[in-house]
């Protein structure tokens, strides 16, 4: 610990005695200064033994010791040393009488004794401490390395931090989870720092908050206080990772601010973590090589092969139902007329955004894509699932397992993310006003399958997805596609082309005031070609019918005898419909 006046009592080569003060002796001294000025405290830092001979001073008038020693205490001066036998031979009663007064420590230095030995004293005792302290740090370095390489891996070393810093420590992992704790009871402490957590996770790395313990304002790490501080700990949370890209969040809970030693034992733990929870670039690019070789072999039809590549790393993926899952942030033409058929959606209001979900919400907006990955492969980790996780160019191909933890989470993200966007499911004629904008993930999810029928997955995740573009859903699953309605398909801009294209000679006939051809044709086309009940419900004779019908083949050119015909004109007319326009 560092110096305190007690120590410098105690020094047998000071010979220092103490005049006032005696229960403030146990106060840390930061330094020993020397000033006759008759006002010091502008060269005051706090934390200093003033030593003073008295020279500039009235040190007899007890009003200007009143002022001089109250100016003293409200600098932060811990001490007051006098030269006794230079120009006082003891201590000015009035002096004294104003540090007892103020609670202000007062030594007195025996003529022997020069300034500069206290000076030295102190400065001895700072180093000592320092040294210390930069020992212990080495130490705990020393033994949370062992405890990291051990086969406890994170869980020992987070015990053996919390020994060191006497309080507690936890491990987030890159979804805010918590994956390690110690003591034990710790991790119900930190389960109530989730939204802390979340506010850190928004920014880039490298990155630290201070929560609760009546902490200060930020330091030059960037740390700063958050609101929560109806706890009694002082809690800090380091961000983990070499990159900009977070990879963990640790958790130091201690009584008091952390001290030098305990400072060392953090940052290492600090280092040790990021290492173990962050792989190397080259090992990253290695298994995603593989996974994409996997993937090829798969979806070419080869699944022994896959096998035998996958070996141990990807192997148990495929000895068991899997899901194929596409995300993509769609762009360029596709994003623009997204982002023009969602611009009616933007009117709506909103929810106010809480701070979590907004610090969430900018985090999903940076890397969409990487947030997924994140959400899925720490879900995968905590229960040692494995996933096969391929990046192709804009694009996201994941293998995750049927009923898995990192589908699951998949599912999570996407409801947290549209429960972001405000964006809730809307009638399905409606769909294309839903779409999602340029800059929003979407992701469609085939059904379960085996490496035999990986190429039909793809399809069908494929399939998924345009759908949920269209839809304006963040995720969508193929047994969603099948369950639902052809109809939304219909809202697009080719197709509506196409339709219209195929009506435009029927509505101009119709312009001219000659016949309702394009009502009728949907009546008897609703009616599935029987004449009675299509005149009827155009309130027309069925031989008038039966004449507008011949009229739309000759328009047309097409017999609709031709049930290719039927179909294609029965679709014209639902793109054109109102209700389902893009």
């Amino acid at each position: 610990m560092p110096p305190t006046l007690a120590s410098l009592v105690r020094h047998p080569g000071l010979k220092l005695s103490v005049l006032a003060g005696e229960d403030r002796l146990e106060t840390p001294v930061r330094w020993a200064h020397v000033s006759e000025l008759a006002d010091p405290v502008p060269y005051m830092d706090g934390g200093e033994l003033l030593l003073i001979t008295a020279m500039q001073i009235e040190a007899d008038d007890p009003e200007e010791m009143s002022r001089y020693v109250r100016r003293l205490v409200g600098a932060g001066v811990v001490g007051l040393g006098f030269a006794l036998g230079v120009n006082y031979a003891e201590v000015p009663p009035a002096l004294a009488t104003a540090a007892k007064e103020e609670g202000l420590p007062l030594l007195g230095v025996d003529r022997r004794t020069p300034f500069i030995a206290i000076s030295k004293a102190v400065s001895a005792a700072i180093a000592a401490d320092q040294y210390r302290a930069v020992t212990a740090g080495f130490e705990a370095q020393r033994e949370l390395t062992r405890a990291a390489i051990g086969a406890e891996g994170p869980t020992a070393l987070l015990a053996r931090l919390a020994a060191h810093v006497d309080g507690w420590a936890a491990l987030y992992d890159v979804s805010g989870a918590v994956v390690a704790a110690a003591p034990d009871w710790a991790a119900r402490r930190a389960a109530r720092l989730t939204a802390d957590v979340e506010r850190l996770r928004s920014r880039p790395g490298p990155a630290s908050i201070v929560v609760g313990g009546g902490c200060g304002p930020a330091g030059a790490t960037g740390a700063e206080p958050a609101e929560d501080t109806a706890v009694a700990d002082r809690v800090e949370l380091q961000s983990l990772g070499t990159g900009r890209r977070m990879r963990g969040v640790l958790a130091v809970g201690t009584g008091a601010p952390l001290g030098t030693a305990e400072r060392y034992a953090v940052h290492s733990a600090v280092a040790l973590l990021t290492l173990t929870t962050e792989r190397s670039r080259a090992l990253q690019e290695a298994e995603q090589r593989l996974g994409a070789a996997v993937l090829r072999m798969l979806l070419a039809g080869e699944p022994d092969h896959a096998r035998a590549v996958a070996g141990q790393l990807y192997g148990g993926l495929l000895d068991a139902p899997f899901r194929m899952l596409v995300a993509e942030v769609p762009s360029g033409a596709t994003a623009q007329q997204a982002h023009v058929a969602s611009s009616a959606a933007d009117d709506a209001p909103a929810e106010r955004p809480t701070e979590t979900t907004t610090a969430a919400g900018e985090a999903e907006a940076a890397d969409p894509l990487g947030t997924l990955i994140d959400a899925m492969e720490a879900a995968a980790a905590r229960i040692g699932e494995s996933v096969l996780v391929v990046p192709d160019g804009e694009r996201l191909i994941v293998l995750a397992p049927d009923g898995g933890a990192a589908v699951a989470a998949c599912a999570e993200h996407a409801r947290a993310v549209e429960a972001r966007r405000g964006t809730k499911a809307r009638p399905r004629d409606r769909a294309a006003a839903a779409a999602p904008r340029g800059d929003e993930l979407v992701i469609g999810l085939s059904a379960p399958a085996g490496p035999i029928a990986a190429a039909a997955a793809y399809r069908q995740a494929e399939q998924a997805l345009s759908v949920a573009r269209r839809r304006g859903r963040m995720l969508v699953e193929h047994e969603q596609v099948a369950a639902g309605s052809v109809l939304p398909l219909l809202a697009d801009d080719a197709v509506r082309a196409f339709a219209d294209g195929m009506l435009r000679a029927l509505h101009e006939h119709d312009a001219t005031g000659r016949g309702d051809l394009v009502a009728s044709l949907r009546a008897w086309l609703s009616r599935h070609g029987q004449w009675d009940a299509a005149a009827a419900d155009l309130g027309v004779h069925r031989h008038t019918l039966r004449y507008r019908m011949r009229r739309v083949e000759e328009i047309l050119g097409r017999s609709l005898d031709d049930p290719d015909a039927r179909m294609e004109l029965w679709l014209a007319l639902k793109a054109t419909a109102p209700g389902t326009s893009a």
